[in-house]
């Protein structure tokens, strides 16, 4: 180490741990700080959960209900056609209902499993866990475009600024893991609203989620520079944590220099940590069959679901899988039948290995899109932005599966049966990991904010977990 005097940027330079390790948004030193003072540190829910973490499977660019997970038996009939005189005049924005044509649904569907579940000939992998699945056909909220819809289903709002469900969990659960970070997400094409898809809003910044990558070095900015050894590491980091608190004490509840103490310290225990997740030589080739991972067209969503095991497996509470590339404008059918290629596998290999290994049932899987499709035609053969009604599943978690839930109606229009906004979607999420969605809040702006914002129902739990006859 050199004896020369070195300017603050130089040491942060030389440290390897340069400005680019504040994306570690949500890592916390737990050496560090006493646990009563750890923002992270694990905590009890309000009440008794079934799970204790999540992965959110987000299927960017918006699924068709009826490609997927909503058979529309009455399209087929009218393909082609106008709609009804009395649908044409359907009160939905950006659709024109009148002289728009129906266009049948593209896949066939099957019944699955003991309970007859119907599924689109596209997931046959997924469709043999059809009894652990609960599908809710009645998503719904009223944002046409990605951006705000994309928003809404991360943060319960088309506002910019409020934080994500991840960090709303991190915030309200902490985090199990003393090497990792409370919550990572991953993407195998973009994030198409950048960092507002994992942000942490108006909470502190400690609780923003980490963009983890599944290729090469997994966190950017987290290797140690070669010339410097562990030991000059460490003290090079005491140094830039005594001068960042120096700055802190004259700048009392900047959540951002706290988490900047905090990041420095915990991204030093990580160089072991993270690079341990992603290195997934170790892991048999079975197991990497089973996710599909070295068949092409399933390998990187299959690697993102295989890391998002290792990582709930070793602690951490949220992880969020981004797939992207569902906006079916054009060719509704091909490029279904590719995003199902590229996903069923994966996703049907992480059911069945968080089970195999005791996981399921305290990791709750959550599939969606920002909305579903038209049921009318786009051009000659694609759909357009849709979202009236959609669909999505929750599974594991204490989830009883083989069950639908809400309607659409019979040309998919509209959920017109036990209708789930975005915002009950999240306060049932909340509810399953234990938590009150009512109670977790967050002075903001002069009131107390949460993640279903002023609405949200919670009344979707007791049916998931105890299923109805």
């Amino acid at each position: 180490m050199t004896t020369h005097p070195q300017s603050r940027r130089t040491f942060l330079k030389n440290s390897g741990l340069g400005f680019g390790a504040l994306a570690l948004g949500d890592l916390l030193s737990r050496d560090a700080r006493a646990a009563s003072t750890n923002p992270l540190a694990p905590r009890l829910p309000h009440l008794p959960g079934t799970a204790k973490s999540v992965i959110f499977l987000f299927m960017q660019g918006g699924p068709s209900q009826m490609e997927t997970f909503d058979p529309k038996p009455v399209l087929a009939q009218y393909d082609g056609k106008l709609l009804p005189k009395e649908l044409q005049d359907y009160d939905l924005a950006q659709i024109n209902a009148a002289d728009s044509k129906i266009m049948a649904p593209q896949f066939p569907f099957k019944k699955h499993g003991q309970s007859g579940l119907e599924i689109s000939s596209i997931f046959p992998h997924l469709a043999k866990h059809a009894d652990k699945l609960a599908v809710v056909r009645s998503l719904h909220h009223d944002l046409f475009i990605h951006g705000s819809a994309i928003v809404m289903i991360h943060s319960g709002t088309r506002l910019l600024g409020h934080p994500s469900a991840g960090a709303w969990v991190t915030y309200g659960l902490g985090c199990d893991s003393d090497n990792l970070p409370a919550y990572v997400a991953m993407t195998d094409s973009m994030f198409r609203n950048g960092s507002s898809m994992y942000s942490s809003g108006f909470l502190p910044a400690i609780y923003q989620g980490t963009d983890m990558r599944i290729e090469g070095v997994p966190i950017r900015n987290l290797q140690r520079h070669p010339e410097v050894s562990a030991g000059q590491q460490r003290l090079l980091l005491d140094h830039i944590n005594d001068w960042n608190r120096q700055h802190l004490e004259t700048r009392p509840g900047d959540t951002r220099l706290d988490a900047r103490i905090a990041n420095y310290e915990l991204a030093f225990r990580m160089q072991t940590a993270a690079p341990d997740v992603v290195d997934l030589s170790g892991e048999s080739s079975e197991t990497r069959s089973l996710y599909g991972i070295d068949q092409g067209h399933s390998e990187r969503f299959g690697k993102m679901c295989l890391m998002a095991r290792r990582l709930v497996e070793r602690g951490v509470r949220y992880v969020q899988l981004i797939n992207g590339g569902w906006d079916a404008h054009s060719d509704c059918k091909g490029n279904h039948a590719g995003q199902g290629g590229k996903v069923d596998q994966p996703i049907a290999g992480l059911i069945a290995d968080l089970e195999q290994r005791g996981l399921l049932e305290s990791t709750l899987l959550v599939w969606t899109g920002e909305f579903g499709r038209t049921p009318v035609r786009q051009g000659s053969n694609g759909r357009d932005h849709h979202p009236y009604g959609f669909s999505g599943w929750l599974a594991g978690g204490g989830v009883a599966g083989g069950q639908t839930i809400g309607a659409t109606d019979d040309f998919g229009f509209a959920a017109v049966e036990d209708k789930v906004h975005v915002n009950d979607l999240h306060a049932t999420m909340l509810g399953l990991l234990g938590i009150d969605h009512e109670l977790l809040t967050y002075p903001f702006e002069g009131r107390k904010r949460r993640l279903t914002d002023v609405g949200g129902k919670n009344n979707l739990t007791q049916r998931l977990v105890s299923r109805q006859s």
